[in-house]
């Protein structure tokens, strides 16, 4: 997988998106971290995760290499309206999601608005229930671009703080962050108070109790960020048919810093 993936037209948007493997088709929806795009988020998986599945990993409009149209008010039935969009311009009759963090709470959004579309669920530190937002999720929507900001979320991000040393996964990522246009929709998007979009991103007790696709969470046990307890826990207890798997030493990046581990638990549940 490299960063230069393909284009499709969604519905007059100029969508960049990889896609690799073959047998059931499985969309992977990335998170919302600053300099993040599908690239970004799923390339440690995809190798693994192809030689099962057929893989779609797009950019959600407003991140990566999707155009960012002029004028659009950035939202959650924007983002989900252009995944939707997206599995359609693709022609996926049915197709099982994996979303990480903000990913997370659009594909329950979609399995909410379009359950004919979703074949089953994967969570990972997702949001998509309302909880009261961590500094943690408050530091990464309200990042500005600097090498040493971009360290901080690092850091936040994972379990192990060494990560945040990792100049070369700082560089990918704060040169991401800085790319033309990249910051202007980012901070577009999240603006204080920042407790209003963890709740723009949750669906009702009544919605998650209404979807009844399998749905597999997963989540770090040290996740700061999304914490456990304030979210896939009690998403557990509501979604009818979910279980949960909890990662112990493992921050908000469980497919980067439990890669293997991570793609076996997909694997299995697809393939049950």
């Amino acid at each position: 997988m490299i960063e230069t993936g393909k284009y499709a037209d969604v519905k007059g948007i100029k969508t960049h998106y990889h896609e690799d493997g073959q047998g059931e088709p499985l969309l992977l929806i990335h998170g919302s971290g600053p300099g993040v795009s599908a690239w970004a988020n799923w390339r440690l998986v995809f190798p693994l995760l192809s030689q099962h599945f057929h893989l779609y990993a797009p950019d959600v409009v407003g991140f990566g290499y999707t155009e960012r149209p002029k004028d659009i008010q950035y939202s959650v039935n924007v983002w989900v309206e252009h995944m939707i969009n997206f599995v359609e311009t693709m022609n996926l009759e049915k197709v099982s999601i994996i979303g990480n963090s903000m990913g997370g709470a659009l594909a329950l959004h979609i399995a909410n608005r379009r359950p004919d579309l979703v074949k089953k669920l994967i969570l990972m530190g997702s949001a998509g229930i309302e909880f009261p937002i961590t500094e943690e999720l408050d530091a990464v929507w309200g990042y500005t671009p600097s090498i040493e900001n971009m360290k901080k979320i690092i850091g936040i991000m994972s379990n192990d703080p060494s990560m945040g040393e990792n100049d070369n996964l700082v560089k990918m990522r704060y040169e991401a962050s800085i790319q033309e246009g990249f910051q202007e929709s980012y901070s577009a998007m999240f603006p204080p108070p920042r407790q209003k979009h963890v709740n723009a991103l949750a669906l009702t007790e009544e919605q998650l109790r209404a979807i009844e696709i399998p749905v597999l969470l997963i989540h770090g046990r040290e996740d700061r960020v999304i914490p456990l307890d304030k979210t896939s826990w009690k998403l557990s207890q509501i979604v009818p048919d979910a279980q949960l798997h909890v990662f112990p030493n493992c921050g908000h990046w469980v497919q980067i810093e439990k890669t293997e581990f991570f793609a076996g638990q997909v694997i299995e549940f697809l393939n049950k």
